[in-house]
């Protein structure tokens, strides 16, 4: 489990679903009593219409409910953090044992702090080949994928530092308070459930407390305040949750996060795309080989690679997309079903992960769009030899055979 950092924010997210149980309890209270038991069948005598309201009432609480539990017991459990350097997990210990001794005088001490601001030289740096296993990763100028001075490891593609949990998060959305912590990939599809049932929730509970007060204003009975109340607090949330609805829901045909989109006009990535071993510089791009090389020995010679290293061996291309281009955008429906799923029932269902939450692939963190093949083309890559395929293979099955040892004992 993975909290905030800042005293604040952790009060914070205990404190919301305190009062977001509260409205609901009012809401409760005065759709069903004041509303439908009160006015429709006491005094109007529409039990049809009490009944209908009722029923549409307990649906919507119950799949507002429901998946609103569901996207707050992920973020707190899985909220898809990447994992820490061993620098930064030394370091975060001695702080830890710094801020004990000090709390008491000083009071609680929360603030990050960036251990590592220049990336791991070592060739041999932990986490550096689960990049260069990979046909295609994002990268800085130089080739190498991006660092993060606070966790002290690379960060892996689409994740960003979250400052209240300092910690990368893979396709971090943005830390919400109201359920309890930060939206990522393992808790988009959730977020976008939630915010759809309480927005159709609310709805409910305005257009019955909009009939109820009409008709009491035009028997003559005049405007009853608990009433006016639950409809005021029913527009606040439904408004806010249908825009949020909205907005998510646009982000995931895009497929893109609120982090993305930000920069999603301006932005311009840059890729390592692997290409043949020895693939000389290009006109237009730059080359990168791993395993990075090992610094010279005693002699001033530099190591020499065993056969399994040269095996090992993979050259890439370093490219620049142009400015607005998405990586990954795989088409708008394509886009929806890897957040929401492959099935409708899974769009309406907060009950199975998000596919990109759970995407394995040798080829990329993510799944590519066409985007990476236009790439391959524009700067007249050349392709990958039939040898290096066959080798690139046989990890794979090698890789697989190992699994299902593990797995199997």
């Amino acid at each position: 489990m993975v909290s905030a950092r800042t005293a604040s924010t952790r009060w914070l997210v205990r404190i919301i679903p305190l009062i977001l149980g509260g409205c609901v309890a009012f809401a409760t209270y005065v759709l069903v009593k004041r509303i439908c038991v009160d006015h429709f069948i006491h005094t109007r005598h529409r039990q049809g219409t009490a009944t209908t309201f009722l029923v549409f009432y307990g649906l919507f609480l119950l799949l507002m409910l429901f998946s609103y539990f569901r996207v707050f017991l992920i973020i707190q459990y899985d909220p898809g953090v990447t994992s820490l350097g061993p620098k930064a997990v030394q370091l975060r210990e001695q702080d830890e044992k710094r801020k004990r001794r000090s709390r008491a005088a000083e009071g609680d001490l929360e603030a990050g702090e960036r251990y590592e601001s220049c990336p791991d030289s070592n060739p041999d740096s932990p986490g550096l080949e689960l990049f260069y296993s990979k046909d295609v990763f994002v990268c800085n100028a130089d080739g190498r994928p991006f660092w993060c001075s606070s966790c002290c490891n690379w960060k892996v593609d689409r994740a960003h530092h979250c400052s209240e949990l300092e910690r990368c998060v893979k396709k971090m959305d943005h830390f919400c308070p109201w359920v309890g912590g930060v939206v990522s990939e393992t808790s988009f599809k959730f977020f976008i459930q939630f915010t759809f049932y309480t927005a159709v929730y609310c709805l409910v509970v305005i257009i019955a407390a909009v009939i109820c007060l009409t008709q009491k204003i035009k028997s003559g009975a005049g405007a009853d305040g608990v009433v006016i109340a639950i409809l005021a607090l029913s527009a606040f949330f439904g408004l806010f949750t249908f825009t949020m609805t909205c907005t998510s829901m646009r982000y995931a045909c895009l497929n893109l996060t609120n982090v993305d989109y930000v920069k999603s006009k301006r932005v311009v990535h840059q890729l390592a795309i692997r290409v043949p071993r020895g693939t000389p510089k290009g006109q237009n791009y730059g080359v990168i080989t791993y395993p990075l090389p090992k610094p010279e020995n005693g002699a001033g010679t530099q190591t020499l690679e065993s056969p399994r290293d040269q095996l090992a061996t993979r050259t890439f291309a370093i490219v620049k997309t142009e400015m607005g281009e998405n990586p990954w955008d795989l088409g708008t429906y394509r886009n929806w079903k890897s957040i929401m799923g492959d099935h409708i029932s899974d769009w309406f269902l907060p009950l199975k992960h998000s596919p990109c939450a759970s995407f394995e692939n040798n080829e990329s963190f993510y799944e590519m769009g066409p985007l990476y093949q236009q790439l391959r083309e524009r700067f007249n890559l050349p392709q990958l030899s039939s040898e290096e395929k066959d080798i690139q293979e046989l990890t794979k099955q090698r890789q697989g055979d190992g699994t299902n040892s593990r797995q199997s004992s």
